[in-house]
């Protein structure tokens, strides 16, 4: 039975090839595509785009999608990325069953065909250093030089080959290099390295190994075993795809399709591994989980869905041209999601004191609050109210101009699911200072309008004094100042574009009480104030939120605008 992506008229040119494939029974009508990560680091949101494509043709089209890590370099790779990376694929929401695989597995597999090469006479072992092949390979209007060392017989090649396993020889010393064509237009045909010689420890295989595969040797043998259909990449491996071929038709194994697809590039963002991991090294942010991070790790600390993330890549869709997507677009898939998930409460980041007198001393009452309008599931909680409360300092003026329509003296507002107070006398200390408000409620309007029909043009929100939670607040703008920040000037690097302002931490916060029992990464919306999320942080009673994002779209303002 066809899928419901293969009844859609128009697919992108990834689904479609796939749907192509199936109705003429290529691959005998299986589809078995791969995300095969390097454990050099964390995911970040471009990867989330692989994660989601990958896995979603899977799903879509009945087929299966393997998760494998390509750990191919001793030297950057860690148990802590490989666990972090499965944490992340999961979290998004995507399960691949027994089918996790490793690159290491195939370590003997990749040095038997190795092998194979080197008797077909179409792999040899070079003695030449990176810097005398980089010089070797000449430049696209010049043809490359034969290595010396380029004739060896098989026998010898053989014989260093497995020297060169054995641990006889020291690191750059020598390298198998395939034999291909030196005068070949595509830089990466020319003889390229398939191995290298690396005295490290692997983090699965230990010491057996101080020769390790490079990856365009070790992509199209796994996806051989590993029986892919369809081994979807980034664009940067289009000029890497012939290479691919060449090796697997030498081989005369198993061939899969390789196909390319533009990676992910966000506005205010750097997604280069190198960088990222820079920014954590020289303490520019608290680690790769730090919320301002575009790592899928950062972003859930922070509070994104993995709805929300997920409903991000298939609205950017898949092209074959690189381009960049505005975060603002990242922002409100998060609100679309967020804006049906989360809880509304109340809480107040600057508060300012109120003091409502002719409110009864010691007198608590319990109205009722609507937990989520767009879910009428959720229903209601309980919330305090008492004569003193907190409002938003930035919700009252003494001297208000003439749009402001929140509190100021003499003026009525009404206060969200309770009453309407009237602001009477405002206590300033020595130096001039608001330090409270002292205001008037009427009893008539408990919960609603006023009985005898007066308006009022603002509704506050506020807490109880009584029985507020005090709460640190942090508050995050984009971590660059620079829309594009990769684009440095001479003499620059990404890192001057870093904005001093990305975090601003607010103490002394007051929530309401219901949250007093929040549990750690849970998503809540401040009504007015925007979309938070409880922070990993906190404990021992004190609760640190995240702002995941403000309430004001500005995609849907950009999209308004036809920008």
């Amino acid at each position: 039975m066809a899928s419901v992506n293969e009844n859609q008229q128009k697919l992108d040119f990834v689904r479609q090839i796939v749907a192509d494939d199936r109705k003429s029974g290529k691959w005998d009508g299986r589809v078995v595509t791969r995300f095969p990560p390097e454990p050099n680091g964390y995911l970040h949101i471009g990867h989330a785009k692989s994660i989601c494509l990958n896995f979603g043709i899977a799903a879509e089209f009945g087929g299966k999608c393997h998760l494998r890590f390509d750990d191919t370099n001793p030297e950057k790779e860690e148990q802590e990325y490989v666990d972090s990376i499965i944490e992340d694929v999961k979290w998004l929401g995507w399960d691949w069953g027994k089918n996790l695989f490793f690159g290491s597995d195939y370590f003997q597999q990749m040095f038997d065909r190795a092998i194979n090469l080197i008797k077909k006479g179409k792999a040899y072992v070079c003695d030449l250093n990176a810097e005398q092949i980089r010089q070797s390979r000449g430049t696209p209007t010049q043809n490359g030089k034969d290595s010396p060392y380029r004739n060896r017989s098989v026998e010898e090649n053989l014989d260093l080959f497995e020297r060169m396993r054995k641990g006889e020889f020291p690191d750059g010393s020598k390298t198998l290099r395939a034999k291909i064509d030196m005068a070949h237009p595509n830089f990466n045909m020319r003889d390229p390295v398939m191995y290298r010689i690396v005295h490290a420890s692997h983090h699965r295989t230990a010491d057996k190994w101080c020769i390790y595969p490079m990856y365009d040797w070790a992509h199209g043998i796994e996806d051989s075993i590993e029986k892919i259909t369809h081994s979807i990449c980034t664009l940067e491996f289009e000029n890497h795809r012939p290479l691919y071929d060449w090796f697997l038709d030498a081989l005369e194994i198993y061939h899969p399709q390789q196909i390319e697809f533009a990676r992910l590039n966000l506005t205010y963002t750097v997604m280069s591994k190198r960088k990222l991991l820079k920014l954590v090294q020289d303490g520019r942010v608290w680690g790769w989980d730090d919320p301002r991070m575009p790592t899928i790790c950062g972003m859930r600390r922070r509070g994104y869905s993995p709805q929300a993330v997920r409903n991000f890549c298939d609205k950017i869709s898949v092209n074959k041209f690189n381009s960049t997507v505005d975060f603002a677009l990242l922002q409100h898939c998060l609100r679309e999601e967020l804006n049906k998930s989360s809880p509304r409460v109340m809480a107040i980041l600057n508060p300012l004191k109120v003091i409502v007198e002719n409110y009864p001393e010691g007198k608590v009452e319990y109205l009722d609050a609507i937990n989520n309008p767009e879910d009428p599931s959720a229903g209601t909680r309980q919330i305090p109210f008492s004569r003193e409360i907190y409002i938003e300092r930035d919700d009252f003026m003494e001297e208000a101009p003439k749009k402001f329509y929140r509190l100021a003296p003499g003026r009525e507002v009404r206060l969200r699911y309770a009453y309407f107070i009237t602001c009477t006398n405002v206590i300033k200390d020595s130096a001039g200072n608001i330090t409270e408000l002292r205001c008037t409620y009427d009893p008539a309007t408990r919960g609603g309008d006023a009985p005898d029909g007066r308006k009022v043009k603002s509704t506050l929100h506020w807490v109880c004094a009584k029985n507020a939670i005090d709460a640190e607040a942090r508050i995050y703008e984009h971590l660059f100042t620079k829309e594009n920040p990769d684009e440095t000037g001479e003499g620059q690097d990404f890192t001057a574009f870093i904005n001093p302002n990305s975090l601003k931490v607010l103490n002394g916060c007051k929530i309401e009480p219901y949250l007093k029992d929040a549990k750690p990464l849970s998503r809540w919306q401040f009504e007015r104030l925007g979309y938070f999320c409880l922070d990993s942080d906190s404990k021992d009673g004190k609760l640190i939120f995240n702002r995941t994002a403000t309430l004001r779209d500005e995609w849907a303002k950009i999209k308004n605008a036809g920008i």
